[in-house]
């Protein structure tokens, strides 16, 4: 396939929180000693907040940072763990991104390359398509994988015009090699031996693939630049370039000792990283692995430079706190169950109805805006709050999202529930006016201050554990 669709841009999120290694195998060594091999560097860890919904908006946002969302004509999300079995996670986000109601919107999942395929389907069309990828898997305490996995999210938004890396073709195959699966409601992945997935699956299918599609895209191998080889086992990469007779100096970061492997997110993830370190002219060859082979390849363009500063890998990879906290993770893994007391026993249920009508306040958090007064208020009512004017029916819509905000008061309670004690709430004060009460996240004691910063994050608001239904909403992050 080739065409002038490409990169219009990209983004990234990882979680500020990042778990050692060795506090892992410190905890199991007892139970798994041959583990310490791997008990290096960190991975990264979401909250008990953060899903792969709520980790793919903010990749998205990050994306989307300076363009017009309005352009966006479809959505696609890929994931392997999906909130929602029945209810479409893409439109969860494309609620939250506040993008317009006549756009399509997709679900991919069943494998690691889900992401890879996703941009791949949207890179064969002429629409403007914002492609994400996010996981949060669960893995058995003291397990190989518990060591490797991660949690982050990526995004590329796709389309014609001022691209930024033009695609210069697509090779696709697939082969049913089980190196691992997750039967239907299992919540952990049952793994074969490793080195057996290392030769017969990353080598021996991966890299005689990447060899196949470079003699179709007729591009010599040495002509690559970022070769990004997205499979977690240690010398794969090089091995895979070896076969492929790619230039070892073009094997890309596998981000593995800094954030983990992200699932179907790593694939989009290195991307991007290559594509903040690639300079103009340079090809970049993007290759997923997961029953079969998703192999791409792009060549960055002069647009590259002009493209708006964004958080990124490199941004994310920077602003981060390390954690030892093991028995933490596991809480909010769902995988230790603590004594959580009666206040955790209030019910959570969110009609459907009520959601459906205020779908914009609280997915997209859109308040009103007087067009009489110009009064802003959260949330939106036929009543202006404006004072001394009787304005009834004159607001229309107001995103808060994206508007910086300061704290104006603040408490920390010990005594209410929270799965991350004490919980930081109070009131904030929106730039150009708008007032609301909020919960603090991504917080300690010390950075809740009157007059800090904070910006809007989409995070879970609570579990209803009668009726198996998320329910999100805003809450506020620390500006660092």
């Amino acid at each position: 396939m080739t065409g002038r669709s490409g990169i219009l841009a990209y983004g990234a999120y990882i979680p500020r929180r990042r778990l050692q290694r060795a506090a892992i195998h410190s905890m199991n060594s007892w139970f798994a000693p041959a583990l310490g091999g791997l008990a290096k560097g960190e991975k990264a860890i979401s909250g008990w907040d953060e899903d792969s919904i709520t980790m793919a908006v903010e990749a998205a946002r990050d994306c989307l940072s300076g363009l017009d969302r309005a352009s966006v004509d479809a959505i696609a999300l890929a994931s392997t763990t999906f909130p929602f079995a029945d209810r479409q996670n893409a439109g969860i986000a494309k609620e939250a991104l506040n993008l317009r109601d006549d756009i399509r919107s997709l679900d991919f999942g069943g494998s690691l390359r889900a992401g890879v395929s996703a941009l791949a389907d949207a890179l064969a069309g002429d629409t403007t398509k914002l492609c994400l990828a996010s996981d949060r898997r669960k893995a058995r305490p003291g397990s190989e994988a518990e060591m490797q996995i991660g949690d982050a999210a990526a995004g590329i938004l796709v389309g014609q015009g001022d691209v930024i890396a033009s695609c210069l073709g697509s090779h696709s195959e697939t082969i049913d090699f089980v190196d691992h699966f997750r039967a239907t409601g299992e919540d952990f992945d049952y793994h074969w031996e490793s080195r057996w997935i290392r030769d017969e699956g990353y080598v021996a299918i991966l890299g005689e693939t990447v060899k196949s599609a470079l003699r179709g895209f007729d591009v010599e191998p040495k002509a690559i630049d970022h070769s990004v080889i997205a499979v977690p086992a240690r010398r794969a990469p090089e091995t895979i370039c070896k076969i492929a007779r790619l230039s070892p100096d073009s094997v890309s970061d596998p981000l593995v000792s800094t954030v983990g492997d992200a699932g179907t997110a790593h694939p989009l993830l290195m991307l991007a990283a290559a594509l903040e370190k690639a300079k103009p002219g340079e090809k970049i060859l993007l290759a997923g692995f997961g029953q079969g082979v998703e192999v791409l390849l792009f060549e960055t363009t002069d647009k590259l430079l002009e493209l708006s500063d964004r958080k990124g890998v490199a941004g994310h990879l920077a602003e981060r706190e390390a954690d030892e906290n093991y028995g933490r993770y596991l809480f909010h893994r769902g995988l230790l169950e603590m004594e959580r007391g009666m206040r955790a026993e209030a019910d959570e249920k969110q009609p459907g109805s009520v959601l459906a009508r205020n779908r914009k306040e609280v997915l997209g958090l859109v308040g009103g805006k007087c067009t009489k007064t110009g009064a802003v208020q959260f949330p939106k009512s036929v009543i202006s709050v404006a004072q001394n004017e009787r304005a009834a029916n004159t607001l229309e819509d107001y995103c808060f999202a994206e508007r910086p905000a300061a704290i104006v008061s603040h408490t920390s309670d010990m005594l209410t529930y929270s799965p991350n004690p004490p919980c930081h709430y109070g009131m904030i004060d929106f730039e150009g006016g708008g007032r609301m009460t909020v919960e603090f996240v991504d917080a300690n004691v010390d950075e809740v201050t009157v007059g800090r910063e904070v910006r809007m994050v989409f995070r879970i608001k609570a579990e209803d554990e009668l009726r198996n239904f998320t329910r999100y909403f805003w809450k506020a992050a620390i500006v660092r």
